[in-house]
């Protein structure tokens, strides 16, 4: 009987828990040391200078790099970057907006056609997509200008139609900085989107003729939505750069046609205010988070890869 009580009782005082094994706990360090070097990297390359910068932003604009701004906290450069330079901004948004829409136009058939349709030729169209990484971006842009010049093959061509003037020429208009930004980041648009359509089960979209489901109805049905991921990363990774860009501008435009990357060139490098400049930097910053989170937003999709 008391045998039966003591059991009811429940086990006398617990032990205590026994340490992991010392191999267990080095095993847990393992993860944080493998990000160690990355966020190092990060830390130092990106939250550092960041936050320079967003002081910087603040100085009073009355001093210079020779006698020393003053940290005065001064939002006002803020309002002044805008009030002077909100046209530069809503170019930037507009033409790198047109050139990533041109880019899911083109981008989307080539990737297709590479992931589904190309057999034995994918690896060849898949290296022609990445070749102009051979070269450096300057000299691209400088081909371009050469390729869009009043004697080029280009405008050569459109004069040749009856009712182009002769005075037509694409050099230094819009035309050329978004022809420029299209070739130079479709690339990005079209390897994402093969990364996504690669992955694409074909058992599906015959499932879907097996439904009766017409070629145009699976497309909508089937493959645009599995496809999503790598629309929506193509065009962040084509309109982010693009709208930051300022060489095309340079090289294929006017000033008429600078973005706001030009200003922030300019203000850095030729007139040395650094205030002006780190505002301007923080307002395209901003300006591309808000489109860039609404977009996701409006997409539907968590999963950007």
């Amino acid at each position: 009987m008391t045998a039966i009580v003591g059991a009811a009782a429940g086990p006398g005082p617990t032990a205590a828990a026994e340490p992991p094994p010392p191999g267990l706990r080095r095993r847990r360090w393992v993860p944080y040391l493998l990000l160690l070097p990355g966020g190092l990297w990060l830390l130092l390359f990106f939250v550092v200078p960041t936050v320079q910068l967003a002081g910087t932003s603040l100085y009073d604009r009355s001093g210079s790099l020779e006698l020393g701004y003053t940290q005065t906290f001064a939002v006002g450069n803020y309002i002044d970057a805008i009030t002077a330079y909100w046209p530069h901004l809503v170019r930037s948004a507009l033409y790198s907006g047109i050139a990533t829409i041109i880019c899911v136009v083109l981008g989307y058939p080539l990737a297709y056609a590479i992931a589904l349709k190309a057999g034995r030729w994918r690896n060849l169209m898949l290296v022609c997509v990445i070749a102009p990484f051979f070269t450096t971006f300057l000299v691209r842009t400088l081909a371009w200008k050469s390729i869009l010049s009043d004697s080029g093959p280009v405008v050569g061509f459109f004069r040749a139609i009856p009712f182009v003037p002769d005075d037509f020429r694409l050099l230094a208009t819009p035309a050329a900085v978004v022809c420029g930004l299209v070739y130079n980041f479709l690339p990005f648009m079209v390897l994402p989107l093969y990364a996504s359509l690669e992955r694409l089960d074909g058992r599906l979209l015959e499932a879907a003729g097996d439904l009766y489901a017409r070629p145009a109805t699976a497309f909508r049905r089937v493959t645009l939505p599995l496809s999503m991921p790598g629309l929506i990363a193509g065009t962040l990774l084509t309109f982010i750069p693009a709208a930051g860009d300022y060489i095309n501008a340079e090289l294929l435009g006017t000033p008429n046609e600078y973005m706001i990357g030009n200003v922030i060139d300019s203000a850095f490098l030729v007139r040395l205010d650094y205030p002006q400049a780190a505002a301007l930097s923080f307002l395209l910053m901003a300006t591309i988070l808000v489109m860039v989170f609404s977009y996701v937003r409006a997409a539907g999709t968590d999963e950007v890869v």
